[in-house]
C-alpha cells in the first residue's frame, strides 16, 4: 500500500510538470485565520528541497457528492489531493477550487472556519501530513 501511495504521488508530480525542468517551488493554497477570526485563502510557494518536521501522515477518502459545513482544520496539515475536485468556501464567502494534484496548507485551526463541497464524480482521496 505504501509503495502504491508513493507511486501515485510521483505520478501526480510528473503529470503536473511533464516536460519542464524540476521546479524550485510548488504552488499551494494556504487557508488561514486572520486577526478578525475569519478564514482567508492565499496562494503560496513551497520550496521543493526544504525539509519539514511532521508528526503524522494518514490517508482519507470521501465519496462524491459529499459536503462538509463550516468547520476548522483540526490541526495544521498539508493536504495532498490524489483525486477529486472540491469547492472550498472561506468564512467570508471567498471560493476556490481544489483538484487532483493540488496542495492545501490548512491552518485555520481557530476562528470561523471554512466549508467545502465535492464537485464531479470522483471521490476525494487525499493525504494529510500533520505539522507539529
Amino acid at each position: 500500500m505504501v509503495f502504491s501511495f508513493l507511486r501515485s504521488i510521483k505520478q501526480s508530480i510528473l503529470t503536473r510538470f511533464p516536460s519542464s525542468p524540476p521546479p524550485l517551488t510548488i504552488t499551494a493554497y494556504r487557508l488561514y485565520t486572520g486577526t478578525d477570526d475569519h478564514s482567508y485563502v492565499e496562494t503560496i510557494q513551497i520550496p521543493c528541497m526544504e525539509r519539514l518536521d511532521v508528526s503524522q501522515l494518514y490517508i482519507n477518502t470521501t465519496p462524491p457528492g459529499s459536503v462538509y459545513e463550516r468547520h476548522n482544520a483540526p490541526q495544521r496539515n498539508f493536504v495532498l489531493t490524489l483525486s477529486g475536485t472540491l469547492e472550498f468556501t472561506t468564512s467570508l464567502g471567498e471560493k476556490f477550487i481544489l483538484k487532483t494534484g493540488d496542495i492545501l496548507l490548512a491552518e485555520d485551526v481557530t476562528g470561523h472556519g471554512h466549508s467545502w463541497k465535492m464537485l464531479g464524480d470522483e471521490p476525494w482521496v487525499r493525504v494529510y501530513i500533520t505539522l507539529p
